[in-house]
């Protein structure tokens, strides 16, 4: 049985991977009614979070190689704290799947 508390746990750490994916953006909160997300539900913030994430990783990833390549407008300190957010991201996004799959395994383990 899903508890109260397990279910607390992956609310907190969503909204925990939110705030990650708006800090590595730099984008203001999306509009919310009533504590639900207003343009759809769970799984468009989810999916709208994953795109962030790959968002984040991809510009980073781009970053490094301009600094590679010896982009003179790119230091060194943004591209790691540009990779270090993206990577942060990416962990709090498994942790949120890690999550979610053992709410759905004690779900599909429940008598009925």
């Amino acid at each position: 049985m899903i508890t109260s508390q397990a279910l607390a746990s992956v609310e907190n750490l969503l909204s925990q991977m939110r705030a990650v994916a708006r800090a590595s953006e730099g984008a203001s909160a999306q509009p919310r009614v009533g504590g639900v997300d207003s343009q759809g539900g769970f799984a468009a913030e989810l999916s709208r979070s994953l795109n962030r994430v790959s968002q984040a990783q991809n510009a980073a990833n781009t970053q490094a190689k301009s600094f590679e390549m010896g982009d003179p407008g790119i230091s060194l300190s943004n591209v790691m704290i540009d990779l270090q957010k993206a990577g942060l991201s990416f962990q709090a996004t498994v942790q949120v799947r890690n999550r979610l799959v053992e709410a759905y395994k004690e779900i599909a383990n429940m008598a009925v």
